[in-house]
């Protein structure tokens, strides 16, 4: 059972005590040990082995300490299930709505009526919901809107939950006995921003002893089906997992097939077919006329490795992000593919949050965690003063935050701490601050948090006017969009992009696996025109550095390549940039 398996309970303590009205403080409390949970790098299952360990962890309390044992222990937390009973099972699925926190909840269930998502949807339709208090026709506007956006994307999860799941079931398979090779494939491997059902293949001496282990995987819901080469599994998160067993010899073919995407399998299978070849998960085989070859003893000409089939189709091996049939297989057969960004290539994080915000860190802290990646440059950007909800700085907070800043800036001589701010951008792209308050600041990142439904033209405009701002070097999280909750600004990205280009402005991938934003196909578009990319963690605790290869995988789905990400550059070249403006 993980840490996020946990914490994703107290969450649901929280919200259904405070749907039930219950003393604030303890909703507080078990929302910090859900945060608590998230943030940790050691897992708590492991930890409520040793008697006192969870008790030593600040932020979890005894009585919480137990509820974590028990459930560890049992599978479950009598007190919670005491909790659901006294809610309808449907308002917890509510939470799950953008902008339907559990108060507005609360209201809806117990002056509305609504008990699940299709009351919701029958009483928004009727119109019968706008007597209930604050419940004006903008809002239950944007609540029908949520509730819609929110069914678009049922069934997908975002990549940064499917990637730790896809990991774990990677590493249980791999100690079990006679597994010779495992790998997660799909659109999990291409990085998209969000998955539907995750694929793992599995080479194994005993496909059925592999099959049965899969099957005894921790926080399983049902098994659907288990044959002599396919189960496929449901966990309780409700997320489809299936384990393909396949020989070795084929593993190479088997795990581009089921890699995709559809489209970029389509022109590979065309190309095997115009050179007198048939390709299928199990290699690619001379066309004799007949199908099935691999069941026929017939030998394949390349199966063992994806670069032997490439290989073998007279192309450069294709790196799975590119897999979308977006121009990679002309380029694989000129070997004119880019040198796609890595992990490894960052060297810097020019967004990240302090306690003097909504972070969690100190700027010592902050520092150390850098240094601990391996970066020379960190930039402390907390937020500005608009963002209130975020404990955003007033300007005399901020210069005693800047102030703190250059004093660690002054005592670390191994890295190049910057004082920065997020500065939000407003609904008519002016900074939240003033010029003159700008000027303390060796970085600005300006962001838009606020009026995320505007016009195109009017976002448009406002991202615009902020990227002409002699002050601002990045442009953060330029759509501000979150994944599967709200779709964010809608601006003509062909004219933002011109704008960062025009001044020198970076653009940033906000790795955040909430946000992904730039999304690909506008990382894709800068690229192609020369715009500076940015990839920041917007790290607010330590474990939040751990998002950039979200970012990474982001970026390299958009032809990225380390020459064009700022955080790539070496310092001094960095600093020279930064400065510039």
């Amino acid at each position: 059972m993980t840490n996020a398996d946990i914490a994703r309970r107290f969450e649901e303590f929280a919200a259904i005590l405070e749907i039930l009205g219950a003393n604030k403080f303890k909703v507080i409390a078990f929302q910090k040990v859900a945060r608590t949970l998230d943030g940790m790098a050691d897992e708590a299952a492991d930890l409520a082995k040793t008697k006192g360990a969870l008790e030593a962890i600040d932020g979890i309390g005894a009585s919480s300490a137990e509820k974590i044992r028990e459930l560890v222990t049992t599978g479950k937390i009598a007190e919670l299930d005491e909790l659901r009973a006294k809610v309808p099972a449907g308002l917890l699925d509510l939470l799950g709505v953008s902008g339907l926190g559990p108060k507005t909840i609360k209201l809806l269930w117990e002056e509305g009526g609504v008990v699940d998502r299709a009351s919701l949807k029958a009483k928004l339709a009727t119109g019968e919901l706008s007597s209930l208090p604050r419940m004006g026709e903008k809002t239950l506007k944007n609540i029908a809107e949520s509730l819609a956006l929110s069914e678009q994307s049922a069934g997908r999860i975002r990549l940064g939950e499917a990637m730790p799941i896809a990991e774990f079931v990677v590493a249980h398979m791999e100690r079990v006995p006679g597994v010779e090779r495992v790998a997660y494939a799909g659109s999990l491997r291409r990085g998209k921003e969000t998955i539907g059902d995750i694929d793992v293949l599995c080479a194994a001496k005993d496909p059925q002893a592999a099959h049965a282990a899969f099957r005894a995987l921790p926080d399983i819901a049902k098994v659907l089906v288990s044959g002599e080469t396919k189960t496929s599994v449901v966990t309780n998160r409700g997320v489809q997992i299936d384990l393909r067993t396949l020989p070795l010899a084929s593993f190479g073919a088997a795990l581009m097939y089921f890699t995709g995407s559809k489209e970029h399998n389509v022109k590979l299978r065309e190309r095997a077919i115009a050179m007198g070849c048939r390709l299928n998960e199990y290699g690619l085989f001379p066309d004799d006329g007949e199908n099935a070859p691999q069941h026929r003893g017939v030998k394949p000409i390349a199966a063992a490795t994806e670069e032997d089939v490439f290989r073998a189709l007279k192309l450069a091996w294709v790196p799975p992000e590119l897999r979308e049939d977006r121009g990679e297989i002309p380029a694989a057969e000129k070997s004119a593919l880019p040198p796609l960004v890595q992990l490894a290539d960052l060297k810097a994080d020019l967004h990240a949050h302090t306690r003097a915000s909504d972070g969690v860190m100190t700027i010592e802290e902050l520092v150390a965690a850098a240094r601990a990646k391996g970066f020379h440059t960190i930039a402390v950007t907390d937020h500005s003063k608009a963002s209130v909800q975020a404990n955003g700085l007033s300007v005399e907070r901020l210069r005693e935050h800047v102030c703190a800043i250059r004093a660690v800036a002054a005592s670390t001589k191994d890295m190049n701490v910057l004082a920065g701010s997020e500065v939000d951008i407003l609904s008519d792209g002016r900074l939240d601050y003033d010029d003159e308050t700008l000027a303390l600041l060796d970085l600005v990142v300006a962001s838009p948090h606020i009026a995320l439904k505007q016009s195109p033209a009017d976002a448009t405009a406002r991202l615009v006017r902020a990227i002409e701002h002699p002050k601002v070097r990045i442009l953060g999280h330029p759509t501000g969009r979150i994944i599967n909750g709200r779709p964010g600004l809608e601006p003509d990205m062909k004219e933002v992009i011109r704008a960062a280009k025009a001044n020198d402005v970076a653009l940033e991938i906000n790795a955040n696996p909430l946000r992904l934003d730039l999304r690909d196909t506008h990382v894709k578009a800068a690229v192609d025109a020369g715009c500076l990319i940015a990839i920041d963690c917007d790290a607010h605790s330590r474990e939040h550095f751990e998002f950039a290869i979200y970012g990474i995988l982001t970026g390299r789905r958009g032809w990225l390549t380390k020459e064009q990400c700022v955080n790539c550059w070496s310092q001094e070249r960095l600093a020279a940039w930064i400065g510039r403006k």
